[in-house]
């Protein structure tokens, strides 16, 4: 085996003193001992072995142990499983070597951490249930887990591009929730902005340029700001710290996104901390609040922005009081009052509640969050991937607290109807609900309950569980209830699937062969025909429109607009058809950018009918199991899916110029009614000699007009120039193109 040179020893031995010089104020003699016993073990151990990058492997425990010391604040035990976390992976050592030097403790903290080790793949779900079965005996695992993975994003510079977008979609799929419900809002924000920079490098770079423009003029308006809070703060002899933080470059694209706005228009980019110093003997909520008032004293604040979290706390700790309030030059301004105390909370979340009294509290909440989520790790029949679709559902939802009759509180996730109330309560309360009353209004149990309503679930002794309850049920304990109550057998939803879509593709006029079941698995972004059968006999799919996705009116002059799927095979060829799929599956090459050419002849790829990608936008694609490649929108929701639960399969993908295929485009329009507005739209369109027109829908309502078009558009650049034409129409406001073809 080869050993490392001079240089890297001292370059090893450099880096673990920096490491040393962070916690050893922290420790006494015996457990920084055992600290430097882990990591001379781990050193020897891993004596040669070198990462992508070319640096000694070593490198990363120490990293991943600092992180966990000073981020995170765990003590010795953590730190040295971190230091010893891929010991049992990556060398001859067993567990058991770890438990007769280190103890019982690391031992079973880095067999936790070997369990979820290597990258993840298409067993990704099944490696969630074993990180969630781990969390319920030892919070630990996932904090070294986070810590590890914050680590390898900070290094992804030398990663192959496609592994790039895998890592950075798996991150910001499974870590990121992770971190935001363990309470880990630095680290959490590092691993959003990390995987923004690699997944979305261009919108990235121009947020950054953008922020980097207005940074004067930001500091002035701090400075500005700040000055009168901090004299009025000092003539009340509050002693605290008042700093600023800006919004990060990935909250600000998704709300652009989310909100349809420009950087410019994006109102609360600053944000000002207030961290006081709290006084003994006095409540810190009063003091915060003391605060809050001296605020509003100076600055008016937006009365619907006004949050309170340490009435309060959110489920995983949080406490702060949060004001927006209107700041010099006309601009709105966030401000943040915590004590030291719920500042450290704030950041370093989970571990920082064992330094004070309220952690019997905190483990309470942690252990309502686990028990949640239980029911459904021990059910060996649930499916792994409803499973994780289910649980991220519970991940990283906004909670609203629902009050029971008597007066309890009950934390659900948004946007949680009255059947997920009533399972969280009891099985039998969901299984015979019939509605609910809220402030003695009746709601049916669809309803999606507000923060702060009291709800009295109604029930009947002739009511049973239906199926279409798990098509508006948001919590997984609801959802798994309900389909235990059906106890659909997989066989059965098989049997009963098999028959309707073999009867759909009878009525089509259609072979029941292979390559037409492969063309409906493509159109769904299904992975096998097993799970097609599944998803139509439990009724989540209807077999329409079969004729259009088999291509039966493929010789029509207007292209498909759900699955545009080319090189179809030549008419005298039906019986090659599977085997040329499989040959061409193998000339793909995931490592360069899979290339969309119009009218391609050696590989077949089609669009997703969920973002509808067209020529020019940036995509990616997902190999499915024949070896066909679907193309979707780079930010597409699905594609989070496949990089968390199938990163294996995602390819990068590059357009050329489209002339001749066109796609279903629709563009929605807002402004202000006006005679002849609609006819001047239609004459603009008309002069766009590559574009069509399919259907023009408006509604007006009090002078104010919302438009769907719908056309058929060749590339990016054809839509983009018809957009700039129509948004120059006088009494047109927004003009924007909606992803979703159809409400």
């Amino acid at each position: 085996m080869q050993h490392f040179t001079k240089s890297e020893i001292s370059y090893i031995e450099d880096r673990y003193q920096d490491f040393l010089k962070v916690i050893q104020d922290k420790f006494d003699e015996e457990r920084l001992q055992r600290i430097e016993k882990a990591f001379r073990f781990a050193n020897a151990a891993h004596d040669g072995i070198k990462r992508k990058s070319g640096e000694p492997y070593i490198i990363h425990p120490i990293a991943v142990a600092k992180i966990i010391a000073k981020d995170i604040g765990l003590g010795a035990t953590s730190i040295c499983a971190a230091l010893l976390h891929d010991v049992v992976e990556d060398t001859e050592y067993s567990v058991a070597d770890i438990e007769n030097m280190f103890g019982e403790k690391v031992a079973k903290i880095v067999d936790g951490l070997t369990k979820l080790s290597g990258d993840f793949d298409s067993r990704q779900a099944l490696t969630l249930k074993k990180m969630l079965m781990t969390l319920s005996d030892d919070v630990r695992v996932i904090l070294i887990k986070i810590a590890d993975r914050l680590h390898n994003m900070q290094t992804l510079d030398s990663m192959m591009p496609h592994k790039k977008i895998k890592i950075a979609g798996e991150t910001l799929f499974l870590y990121v929730p992770l971190a935001h419900r363990l309470g880990l809002y630095a680290i959490k924000n590092e691993l959003e902005e990390l995987s923004f920079k690699y997944k979305h490098p261009e919108e990235y770079n121009q947020i950054i340029y953008l922020l980097h423009n207005q940074e004067e003029k930001r500091n002035y308006l701090v400075n500005e700001f700040i000055k009168p809070i901090n004299e009025k703060l000092n003539i009340e002899n509050i002693e605290c710290s008042v700093s600023h933080r800006l919004k990060s470059t990935y909250s600000i694209w998704q709300k652009m996104k989310k909100k349809g706005v420009s950087f410019n228009e994006i109102y609360d980019l600053l944000a000002i901390r207030i961290v006081i110093k709290a006084k003994p003997n006095i409540s810190e909520k009063r003091q915060c609040f003391d605060v809050l008032s001296i605020v509003t004293d100076i600055y008016k604040p937006k009365p619907d922005r006004i949050r309170d979290w340490i009435t309060m706390p959110k489920v995983n700790g949080y406490e702060s009081l949060h004001v927006t309030v209107m700041g010099p030059q006309g601009k709105w301004v966030e401000v943040q009052i915590r004590t030291e105390r719920m500042d450290e909370i704030a950041e370093r979340g989970f571990a920082a509640h064992y330094r004070y009294k309220d952690i019997s509290t905190y483990e309470n909440e942690l252990e309502t969050w686990i028990e949640r989520i239980r029911d459904h790790l021990q059910n060996p029949e649930s499916d792994a991937f409803e499973f994780l679709d289910d649980f991220k559902l519970n991940l990283y939802s906004t909670e609203i607290n629902i009050f029971t009759p008597k007066g309890d509180m009950i934390t659900l996730p948004q946007g949680s109807t009255i059947i997920d109330f009533a399972y969280d309560i009891h099985t039998d309360l969901g299984n015979k609900c019939i509605g609910a009353k809220i402030n003695l209004k009746l709601v049916p149990v669809s309803h999606v309950l507000q923060n702060g309503d009291q709800v009295e679930i109604l029930t009947s002794e002739n009511q049973t569980p239906k199926l279409e309850w798990l098509k508006f049920t948001t919590t997984a304990k609801a959802r798994a209830k309900i389909k235990d109550a059906f106890k659909l057998e997989k066989k059965e939803h098989i049997e009963r699937g098999k028959e309707i879509v073999e009867e759909a593709i009878k009525n089509a006029n259609a072979p029941l062969t292979s390559n037409n079941l492969k063309k409906i698995i493509a159109h769904f972004n299904l992975n096998n025909k097993e799970q097609l059968y599944s998803e139509v006999g439990m009724g989540f799919l209807e077999m329409e429109g079969v004729d259009e996705i088999l291509g039966k009116k493929s010789e029509n002059k207007l292209v498909k607009y759900w699955n545009i799927t080319f090189s179809r095979k030549k008419k005298d060829e039906p019986e090659n058809a599977e085997k040329d799929t499989q040959k061409t599956g193998k000339s793909i090459d995931r490592k360069k950018p899979f290339i969309l050419k119009e009218g391609q002849d050696n590989v077949k790829y089609s669009l997703a009918k969920c973002c509808n990608p067209i020529p020019g936008e940036k995509v990616i694609g997902y190999i499915s199991s024949d070896e066909h490649i679907i193309i979707h929108k780079t930010g597409c929701k699905e594609v989070e899916k496949f990089l968390s639960s199938q990163g294996e399969r995602i390819i990068t993908a590059e357009w050329t110029k489209f002339k001749r295929q066109s796609y279903l485009t629709r563009l929605r329009l807002d402004g202000f009614d006006r005679v002849g507005i609609v006819n001047e739209v239609t004459n603009v369109i008309s002069k766009e000699h590559n574009i069509n027109m399919r259907s023009v829908k408006f509604d007006t309502n009090e002078g104010i007009f919302e438009g769907d078009l719908f056309l058929y558009i060749h590339n990016t650049d054809d839509l983009n120039n018809l957009i700039s034409r129509l948004t120059r129409i006088k009494g047109i406001d927004t003009v924007s193109r909606v992803e979703k073809l159809y409400d």
